[in-house]
């Protein structure tokens, strides 16, 4: 079999853990989408390569506002590799303790927020000190991991504690331990990995449930489409609504910044 045939098959068992998971990808929805309803934030955070996952949710055609997408560029930032925001820096700013309070500390959250933490080994110290801060926030979290890969692999965290630890729900890219999926004869390293596919099918799978629901409880998603479906015009007049009802519900992330809570 080449090795294309071998991804492709490895890509089918992957659509279908996810699909396993439809039920969970539901009511993940479900808390999302209330959030959006009560004119709130879902936060959205990955480091590393789980920016994609990010990105992949909000802002880009066929998504809508709703979404906070928190991408720290020294964690994230990968065009150099080496020297000046290197990757080795990025690698080691991922591990550094209190880097994620810092981060959270921009914003002004609410119990109506909720957040979606992508991590595909759920092992590394910021995102799991993310989903942490958002749960002493008492903001209801969503892990995405590679459930095998988080099994297999040590937290780097002091206590031990890995990022489903402070998850109120899970889901599972169904990516291998490793991640890569394609062994070849006489090497040693497999390649082509596999947590990006199943993360882009829960989030396309999320943003679509959540569509639903906002759809049919009166709150029609304004989504970022091409002209070529909608029309010039309208895909102008979306993008301008969409962006300004972000602009809107980003106001409210930084108004009370640093204002004592209210009792």
């Amino acid at each position: 079999m080449s090795v294309t045939k071998q991804y492709l098959e490895k890509g089918k068992h992957i659509s279908s853990v996810v699909e396993q998971q439809e039920s969970m990808i539901q009511e993940v929805a479900k808390l999302f989408a209330q959030s959006i309803l009560n004119g709130r934030m879902v936060h959205l955070f990955g480091s590393g390569h789980s920016r994609m996952m990010v990105e992949e949710m909000w802002p880009r055609y066929g998504s809508f506002p709703g979404f906070n997408p928190i991408v720290e560029l020294s964690l994230s930032f990968h065009n150099m590799v080496v020297g000046a925001n290197g990757q080795r820096q990025a690698m080691f700013l991922e591990n550094v303790t209190g880097f994620a309070a810092r981060i959270l500390r921009n914003f002004d959250t609410s119990t109506h927020d909720t957040a979606l933490i992508v991590s595909s080994s759920g092992c590394n110290v910021v995102p799991i000190e993310m989903a942490e801060e958002f749960q002493k926030r008492k903001i209801k979290v969503v892990a995405l991991v590679s459930k095998l890969h988080l099994e297999g692999s040590t937290s780097k965290k002091a206590d031990g504690k890995k990022l489903i630890d402070f998850a109120d729900y899970v889901l599972d890219t169904g990516a291998p331990l490793g991640d890569a999926m394609i062994y070849l004869d006489g090497l040693d390293s497999p390649v082509a990995p596999g947590s990006t596919l199943g993360g882009v099918l829960l989030i396309n799978c999320l943003k679509a449930e959540i569509a639903k629901i906002l759809h049919e409880s009166g709150k029609s998603p304004k989504v970022l489409s091409s002209g070529k479906i909608v029309g010039e015009q309208r895909a102008i007049d979306l993008f301008e609504s969409a962006y300004d009802e972000h602009a809107h519900l980003m106001a409210k992330l930084y108004e009370n910044v640093g204002n004592p809570k209210k009792a």
